[in-house]
């Protein structure tokens, strides 16, 4: 018994001596051209994400078509909220106009509300991230109510990286602001 406890100690011991986990943040892409929103505040309710992109790890899919994660990757920030923030950042670079993540943190009530929803983010194994759902406007002023569905893909460059996969998902977020800034609000 007290050998199968010492045996016990030792592998946890062992366990531990392992690598960390690396944290991989999403870098900053240029936002592009500007596109007029038709609002000049709008508020970003938190991204909706799939049950596997919630976590922190980093999800690929097989060449099976299975979604697998690898716990020694994982995000620098909790998902929803990186890509929530980015897509806040792109949308007031490309409109001008005062863009925050929920809750709003102005006096000013914002005239717009941005929800999105997405279905699928994964790293794929044709070396392209993809992100799809579909996002909705709602005007708080008055005005017509928008939604719509998106279909992102952006290159993962070089050996497949986490760092090429956030620097793919960086690229796909900033393409899905310009989306839905370019549909109009």
């Amino acid at each position: 018994m007290r050998l199968t406890l010492c045996l016990v100690a030792l592998l946890a011991g062992l366990a531990a001596c392992g690598p960390a986990p690396m944290r991989y943040a999403a870098p900053q892409v240029a936002s592009g051209d500007r596109i007029s929103i038709g609002v000049s505040r709008l508020e970003v309710r938190e991204v909706s994400l799939p049950t596997y992109a919630q976590g922190e790890e980093i999800w690929r899919e097989t060449e099976s078509g299975a979604i697998e994660s690898d716990p020694k990757s994982l995000w620098a920030d909790d998902p929803a909220r990186g890509v929530t923030l980015e897509l806040s950042r792109h949308l007031a670079a490309l409109s001008g106009a005062k863009v925050a993540a929920e809750p709003w943190p102005f006096e000013d009530l914002p005239q717009a509300r941005l929800f999105v929803r997405v279905e699928e983010m994964v790293a794929g194994s044709d070396a392209v991230f993809r992100m799809s759902g579909q996002y909705f406007i709602a005007r708080l002023t008055g005005g017509r109510e928008v939604s719509g569905t998106f279909a992102v893909r952006a290159p993962i460059g070089g050996d497949g990286s986490p760092q090429a996969i956030a620097a793919a998902r960086a690229t796909a977020v900033r393409d899905l602001a310009r989306l839905i800034a370019g549909r109009g609000f």
